[in-house]
């Protein structure tokens, strides 16, 4: 007489295991994250754009004079490519912005490309190094109304005096001094007539070409070398 066996029942509770797509799976965000590898929106040519490149910790600081000096030299000479233009910039410890035109992205991306490899071999050359210098790929802002247009412009010529107004707390001089590491020499959108210091030397930007960085700007106010951006 044979006996019935009873089954088991199995026990196909899911277990925890790496990897896969789950919540919360991945790394996860640091204090400083950087720019998603995704795929940008169409640039207009119309549309100027406030561009950041940051460089890797533990280099040295972007704002000594003989790096400032070899690097408007080498901006010089690829300020202006046509469909690419650099019209603006402000160079801080560990930073660069810049104000760019560019026909499209595609114009955009070889133009930065140029500019990142000028960089770099301005810090190999400088501080006798090499390696990576660059710690993402550039962090782009498209302005599209005169208000934001504005507002970069006070903001890149002038970032050397909201980090001052961040660090400090307050601005230890009344007169203002434009920064040395930036192009404020050549901008002539200052509140005064001849500006603080504009300088006589050849200009290491470009003149802009869009309405918006050109004049359309000016509609709300010119900039005093006195304000902080972001006060």
């Amino acid at each position: 007489m044979s006996r019935r066996v009873r089954q088991l029942d199995l026990d196909l509770c899911e277990t925890h295991r790496w990897g896969g797509r789950r919540a919360g799976a991945g790394r996860k965000r640091g204090p400083n994250p950087r720019d998603p590898h995704r795929a940008r929106a169409p640039l207009a040519a119309r549309y100027p754009c406030h561009v950041t490149l940051k460089i890797r910790r533990g280099l040295p600081s972007l704002r000594e004079g003989s790096f400032v000096r070899e690097w408007e030299r080498s901006l010089t000479a690829a300020c202006e490519r046509g469909r690419f233009r650099v019209v603006h910039y402000s160079v801080q410890r560990d930073h660069v912005h810049l104000i760019i035109e560019a026909t499209s992205n595609r114009d955009l991306a070889c133009g930065m490309k140029s500019i990142g490899a000028r960089l770099v071999r301005a810090v190999h050359r400088v501080f006798s190094r090499t390696g990576p210098v660059l710690a993402d790929r550039f962090h782009r802002h498209v302005l599209r109304t005169p208000r934001e247009v504005r507002n970069a412009l006070a903001y890149v010529l002038l970032n050397a005096r909201r980090h001052l107004a961040k660090t400090a707390g307050r601005l230890l001089s009344s007169r203002p001094i434009l920064d040395p590491a930036s192009s404020a020499r050549w901008f002539t959108g200052w509140t005064r007539p001849r500006g603080p210091c504009i300088s006589r030397r050849p200009s290491a930007v470009a003149n802009p070409r869009t309405w918006l960085l050109h004049r359309g700007w000016r509609r709300h106010g010119l900039i005093s070398p006195a304000e902080v951006p972001g006060a």
